[in-house]
């Protein structure tokens, strides 16, 4: 029986009764969380999935802050500036109120610290780093984890990190050294590496940082690994390929009616082990997630591209695992992972769309829930219908999967079991996820514009 619920306009979000039964010295109940830089909700799902409640989610952006809360919509998604939000405003808006928080986690936005690009430690944007690190010491939570890129370890941009952890240990936080972590360890069909920064009040046990569950060294697309990742990796199972990863799903181009939306009933393939867990993700032993009801039936978020026959030609002709030489687009390896899934730039830095895989065998660009996919979202989990919006979405997350092993260390660290929720919920068809950015902003109650306007400037393909 799915369960209903009240959302975010004006009325009360889910807040599920803990259990603080004993049972070997454990608790058993349901840790609670905030996510700052929430995006999409990448960090919420994968804690989510963990076992935690994140009661409160922060986002500035009013088109991810509106797909947040269709995906979250039994707790508070707060349209808003980190960097003008207070503590008690988080509280008092959520159903946290004066409860101790568990953990505080996030991914301040990361441009200024990106090895893509040079660094710049005046970017605006760093300043945000300051924001979370206000936040945590105001909300006094057990745990914090801070998220960013492998930039923010190099040359000048350390002086932030070094900065940032000593404020911490100054006030009353032990820190663990950062470590970066691939995604592509941790389940996950991609080659993504992200920096990762644990720590709790002095009183709590620090924890580790979640060892290696898949390999990925054996990938035809990935450079020889050092001796000691071979010596562990023989001991791990092989990381899902892009053949699992997205080989049932539908083929879009048998769907003209994905021309003109971004879903239809399609008949599905035979999943692997990986894509039957995001096709059907209750019935996975270790998601504590809460149930969503959605129309298994349903192919969403894959509406096709236009390409011109010259680029279709061109993408035909590119080698699986290599580019193409005009766009640079990389081609997906069946037997292979992912290469990064980027997000391109915001409205207010030119919009830029950033380069998206051509799929192994139709020469097109993959889908919203191709790319969906192979970052470790569930098939429930939707994003804008705006393909631009969508892979934005999912280029600036964490992959679920990876936020999830560093949540089961702090849930470790807790000394808990998580509680499986009974309640299931119910997600229908909704213009959160259709929003244009005039219409988020004004659902979303935003006096100013949150983003500055600028137009799309696509890729050459």
């Amino acid at each position: 029986m799915a369960t209903s619920y009240q959302n975010s306009r004006g009325e009360q979000p889910f807040a599920p009764t803990a259990n603080y039964c004993k049972n070997n010295n454990l608790q058993h109940q349901r840790p609670i969380a905030v996510d700052l830089f929430a995006g999409a909700g990448g960090m919420t799902l994968g804690f989510e999935q963990a076992g935690f409640d994140v009661l409160a989610a922060v986002e500035l952006d009013p088109i991810h802050a509106s797909v947040h809360e269709y995906n979250f919509p039994f707790w508070k998604t707060i349209c808003r500036s980190v960097s003008q939000t207070s503590a008690q405003e988080i509280r008092e808006q959520s159903a946290i109120g004066d409860r101790d928080l568990d953990v505080v986690f996030g991914g301040p936005p990361c441009q200024g610290f990106s090895l893509m690009g040079k660094r710049d430690l005046s970017d605006a944007r760093n300043s945000l780093v300051f924001d979370f690190l206000r936040l945590v010491l105001d909300l006094q939570p057990k745990y914090f984890v801070l998220e960013n890129v492998r930039g923010m370890t190099i040359g000048r941009q350390r002086q932030v990190l070094e900065t940032v952890m000593k404020e911490f240990e100054q006030h009353g936080y032990q820190v663990k050294n950062p470590q970066v972590l691939n995604a592509a360890n941790y389940g996950v069909p991609q080659n993504r590496q992200r920096l990762f920064l644990i720590g709790c009040r002095r009183s709590f046990t620090l924890p580790e940082y979640p060892e290696a569950k898949t390999s990925f060294a054996q990938s035809s697309a990935q450079k020889s690994p050092p001796q000691t990742q071979l010596k562990r990796d023989l001991y791990l199972p092989n990381v899902p390929t892009v053949a699992e990863a997205i080989g049932d799903l539908p083929e879009v181009n048998h769907y003209p009616e994905l021309k003109l939306r971004d879903w239809v009933v399609a008949n599905y393939g035979q999943p692997s082990e990986y894509a039957s867990k995001l096709r059907t993700p209750a019935l996975v032993t270790d998601n504590y997630a809460y149930k969503r009801e959605y129309p298994a039936e349903l192919l969403t978020c894959s509406r096709r591209t236009n390409h011109t026959a010259q680029t279709i030609m061109r993408f035909a002709q590119t080698v699986p695992g290599k580019s193409d030489r005009i766009s640079h687009f990389h081609r997906l390896d069946l037997a292979g992972i992912c290469t990064t899934l980027r997000a391109g730039t915001a409205s207010n830095r030119g919009a830029f769309t950033s380069p998206r895989p051509i799929h192994p065998v139709t020469p097109r660009c993959i889908t919203v829930r191709e790319a969906a996919r192979l970052h470790s979202y569930p098939d429930w989990f939707m994003f804008h219908a705006t393909k631009w919006h969508g892979f934005r979405q999912i280029g600036n997350s964490v992959p679920p999967l990876l936020a999830q092993a560093i949540a089961q260390e702090i849930i470790k660290a807790l000394e808990v079991v998580p509680i499986k929720p009974q309640q299931q919920f119910h997600l229908v068809p909704t213009e959160l996820l259709q929003f244009k950015m005039t219409q988020a902003e004004q659902y979303h109650h935003l006096e100013t514009r949150a983003i500055a306007r600028r137009s799309i400037v696509k890729p050459i393909v």
